[in-house]
């Protein structure tokens, strides 16, 4: 990464990533050379853009044996929220964009989402699994206050008694409280809430966009008041960084009434480690070079391996020092590494307009 690919301070104020890293799918590399016409203080902040997709399918399906569904839905591609490390950036470069500061300014929202969903759960054979949503960008960034799409979602999986497990970092969740409690009240719905640092003045610049991590607390207490099975997600954990804060983190997670909790080391796919070293440079330089170690540590020398069974836990005796507290802090805090089962057994497919209702 070249020094003059870095964008201005002031130009991406409230944004994680710093520049935007080529697209690994393109071929060719343009450079455009000033000319002392276009300086960067003379143009505007960097806007969101959101771009409408019509998708003839919403669920995605995986077969990963690290992840504990076989099915999820993104509402959204690309994710306001901005947080640096985030693994999902490099699912950008797939619409042609880059995983850098387009990733969290030019979004795609899915408004049909909804209605495609209602069909695919239609189909003679469909299969009831639990539906993971948030797994790949954030549900309820900001532009979910207007677009409404979560909402519609969920209104479908409640119509038709779908389990569902929510992730998010997103106080807007609280908007939904009526549906997803109602869901839950029927073993339907369980959400994981994101606490990466109890350090304010570090979440903010980790994670630009996103409600400070008091607030998040918060969401916990209100979900679990509501009756919703909360998980608390210390992910990641950064090395050398967010790592002394896991037994405090998992403590305030569970006075806030989550009943759950696991976490998730730091993860540098592709494009996100050469955005997270910059973002390292700039922020905390005096750690920089610690922080790096310690990844490289847990990943065999290199800043990731994409390794089943171990890309999300990482290797080495420093990993398993991570895991081993992390245990210890959930026993100490009455908290579980499971959460209960949701229920398959509810699934009905709703009758549509029109449809002959049965006597019995």
């Amino acid at each position: 990464m070249e020094l003059d690919q870095i964008i201005e301070k002031a130009r991406r104020k409230g944004r994680g990533a710093g520049f935007n890293p080529a697209n690994r799918f393109d071929r060719l590399e343009t450079r455009f050379e000033p000319d002392g016409w276009d300086r960067e203080d003379d143009l505007p902040p960097l806007r969101t853009v959101v771009t409408d997709e019509r998708p003839r399918r919403v669920i995605t399906r995986n077969a990963s044996p690290d992840l504990s569904f076989d099915r999820s839905i993104n509402p959204y591609r690309g994710c306001e929220h901005g947080c640096i490390y985030c693994f999902a950036r490099p699912s950008h470069a797939y619409l042609g964009l880059s995983p850098g500061l387009d990733f969290e300014t030019r979004l795609i929202a899915r408004p049909d989402a909804p209605a495609v969903l209602r069909k695919e759960l239609s189909r003679r054979g469909y299969d009831v699994q639990p539906m993971a949503i948030g797994t790949n960008t954030d549900p309820y960034q900001p532009v979910e206050k207007d677009r409404q799409i979560m909402r519609g979602l969920l209104q479908v999986l409640r119509n038709f008694r779908h389990p569902v497990g929510i992730v998010t970092k997103g106080t807007l969740i609280e908007r939904d409280i009526d549906l997803i409690a109602d869901l839950a009240g029927q073993g339907l719905a369980k959400v994981g809430i994101s606490v990466t640092t109890l350090d304010s003045g570090l979440a903010r610049a980790m994670e630009p966009r996103v409600p400070s991590p008091a607030r998040r607390l918060k969401t916990i207490e209100r979900l679990a008041a509501a009756g919703i099975p909360v998980r608390l997600m210390a992910s990641p954990i950064v090395p050398g960084l967010t790592d002394h804060e896991i037994e405090r983190i998992v403590k305030a997670g569970a006075d806030a009434g989550a009943i759950g909790a696991s976490m998730i080391a730091l993860r540098l796919p592709l494009e996100v480690a050469p955005l997270f070293r910059t973002w390292l440079e700039e922020h905390v330089p005096l750690r920089a070079a610690r922080v790096m170690a310690r990844v490289r540590e847990m990943h065999g020398g290199e800043d990731y391996s994409a390794e089943w069974g171990t890309r999300l836990t990482g290797t080495g005796i420093y990993a398993d020092l991570l895991q081993q507290r992390f245990a210890r802090a959930v026993r100490a805090a009455g908290l579980s590494h499971r959460m209960p089962a949701l229920r398959t057994d509810l699934f009905r497919v709703p009758p549509r307009p029109g449809d002959q209702l049965s006597l019995f």
